[in-house]
């Protein structure tokens, strides 16, 4: 159908919907009926919508992204109209035909493909930045931090003076105050954990060990923060990362095929956060990119989970540099997609407990579980290797998704490959693979 000879699949379109809405909405536009004037070329295809109004939609695919165009007034992303045009070529390549490309989708691909890396920089009017004064720039900001830090020490100080049984019933006012001077002081690291602080009083069975453990992890990035000046290059910069200020994505970067693992967002009143989890079926890293949408607006990276990408990513400093940003440009390649290496749920424990050697503030590590079943304990969920050695328990967040009957009937009683996040809360399954269709990745959530 186009230069890749790749399409996605069903699945994996619908997995880039923002929300069910869009989904229902671009599943009735998958079909031929309401589109004409389609075509494709060079790792692009297109078509005209017919709408409500009198002037048809006109939408645009790059492959190469993926990255979408439409006429529509939509603020979702993509919208219904390329969600549509996706699955009809999902389900039906024959219907675009290679042909030239019309003025109106070749306007936006030859904008967007000229950003690509060794494209002419754009001409703009701010100048060159001044070094003197972003450096100046960035010790303001560091001053207020530690302010901030100073005085979140001593909020924790008569937190813990007036003892914990208080803090049930101080509410939440005062914790939401100090979250808000946080903000303020510009470490919206410092502000999460503030807020993390105000809902742990009164949240069930064994709170007070809970906010008694936050509190020492606050009071640790506290002090490392007022001490960063003396820590190991690496560490700092992790703390630093932990309190709000931006690592930059200044490693080596990284081509490889990238099997998407999964991605999922979280949202709060302020910011939706996209993650999506990648492993490099050649080199074997595992990367974490993030997008980020603001008021409601759901983030503009989406990528189909399952699929095989071809691109280039540069991790970030600190933190176990899995971060990373992306390139311009990710290609889907053919072939099946295995699920990367994994091993037993001791091994997993393992793992997560080296990476909090070098970032003792991180909730949760990707690990892969090889030959696990799901079973229930009294307790909840839980993941068992197959020989019944060693099981970790399904986070409470893990519990109460579909996600999990999924991987049960997946399962079936039997042994399963399962990628997800491991942490101290218990582990978070986000996609998985049976022996029978190893090449198949099955999103979870």
């Amino acid at each position: 159908m186009n230069a890749m000879g790749v399409r996605m699949t069903v699945e994996q379109v619908l997995a880039l919907a923002p929300d069910d809405a869009s989904r229902r909405a671009g599943s009735r536009l998958g079909t031929a009926g309401p589109w004409s004037g389609t075509g494709c070329d060079g790792g692009a295809f297109w078509g005209v919508c017919k709408g409500s109004g009198s002037s048809p939609y006109r939408t645009v695919v790059d492959t190469t992204g993926p990255a979408y165009s439409c006429s529509c007034p939509s603020r979702k992303f993509p919208c219904k109209h390329a969600l549509g045009l996706l699955l009809l070529q999902a389900a039906d390549g024959a219907a675009f035909e290679d042909s030239a490309v019309p003025d109106w989708a070749g306007s936006w691909l030859t904008a967007r493909r000229g950003r690509a890396p060794g494209a002419a920089p754009r001409s703009g009017t701010g100048g060159p930045a001044d070094p003197e004064a972003a450096r100046r720039r960035a010790e303001r900001r560091a001053a207020r931090i530690t302010a901030g830090a100073q005085e979140l020490e001593q909020r924790l100080a008569d937190l813990l003076r007036g003892g914990l049984a208080g803090a049930e019933q101080s509410g939440h006012g005062l914790w939401e105050e100090t979250a808000a001077r946080m903000v303020d002081a510009q470490a919206p690291g410092l502000a999460g954990r503030a807020r993390e602080l105000a809902s742990i009083p009164g949240s069930g069975p064994g709170w007070p060990v809970r906010l008694l453990e936050e509190c020492a992890l606050t009071h640790l990035l506290d002090r490392a923060w007022l001490a960063a000046d003396r820590l190991p290059a690496p560490f700092a910069m992790t703390v630093r990362t932990r309190v709000g200020l931006t690592a930059p994505a200044d490693g080596a970067p990284v081509r490889d095929h990238w099997h998407v693992l999964a991605q999922y967002d979280a949202s709060d009143a302020r910011l939706t956060t996209r993650r999506i989890w990648l492993h490099g079926t050649t080199s074997g890293r595992t990367a974490l990119l993030l997008s980020f949408g603001a008021a409601g607006r759901p983030p503009r990276l989406a990528l189909p989970v399952g699929a095989v990408l071809e691109g280039e990513v540069t991790p970030h400093a600190g933190s176990g540099q899995l971060r990373a940003e992306p390139g311009e440009e990710f290609v889907p390649v053919a072939g099946p997609a295995a699920p990367p290496p994994g091993g037993p749920v001791g091994e997993a424990l393992d793992a997560y407990g080296r990476a909090l050697t070098e970032d003792p503030w991180l909730d949760s590590w990707p690990v892969t579980l090889t030959e696990v079943v799901p079973a229930r304990a009294e307790y909840g969920w839980q993941l068992a290797d197959a020989d019944g050695r060693e099981a970790v328990p399904l986070t409470p967040t893990a519990q109460s998704r579909p996600g999990l009957w999924r991987l049960v009937a997946l399962s079936g009683g039997g042994p399963v490959t399962v990628f997800g996040e491991c942490g101290h809360r218990g582990f978070t399954p986000l996609a998985a693979w049976s022996p029978e269709s190893p090449g198949e990745t099955v999103p979870l959530i």
